[in-house]
């Protein structure tokens, strides 16, 4: 019963982040006449934290490797609370910014675009499959936890190269759309 309700917490998390996505991209929401001069800094940060979050998850790859679950717990934890201030940043920036784009007549907007929308799906897809995979790496310590510790290792064949993949091109598209900042 409580793992039902986790799920429909998960599911409504991950769809309440996507609908504030939309709606900012969208500038649906009033921005501010004046946007802050922080506001011009987050982008370099979501790409250091993005890069950090990379690190981090291959770090935690080669601990849970050698078996060292202590450091490959602490390191997914570290990740995730990093993660979390990224979608804040990122949340921030795009509600405040107005969008960059990559010039049409640019050679490299195609590989862009294809780099940047398959990003845009798989960041939308790997939340809550993170969520879940922490969800269930945190009951494996529980009476009963091997049955967590079988799922937590199923989900995350699949959460943890999304999770690599999007913190990865993260850095990417913004290391091709940065030269094209208004205010860099």
């Amino acid at each position: 019963m409580r793992d039902k309700l986790v799920f429909r917490l998960i599911m409504g998390v991950s769809i309440f982040v996507l609908v504030a996505v939309i709606i900012l991209n969208k500038k649906i929401l009033p921005v501010p006449e004046v946007i802050p001069d922080f506001v011009f800094k987050l982008p370099k940060l979501n790409a250091f934290l993005n890069g950090t979050c990379s690190l981090l998850l291959l770090l935690s790859l080669y601990m849970i490797k050698q078996k060292n679950i202590a450091t490959h717990k602490k390191l997914n934890i570290i990740t995730f609370c990093l993660s979390s201030v990224f979608l804040v940043s990122y949340i921030t920036y795009h509600w405040m910014a107005h969008e960059t784009r990559f010039p049409a007549d640019n050679p490299m907007r195609p590989l862009y675009l294809i780099i940047l929308i398959s990003h845009i799906i798989l960041a939308a897809m790997v939340l809550p499959l993170i969520l879940l995979s922490f969800y269930f790496g945190l009951k494996t310590q529980q009476p009963g936890g091997g049955i967590y510790i079988r799922k937590h290792k199923s989900l995350t064949r699949w959460s943890y190269p999304i999770w690599l993949y999007v913190t990865i091109t993260g850095v990417v598209v913004y290391l091709m759309i940065s030269p094209y900042y208004p205010f860099l």
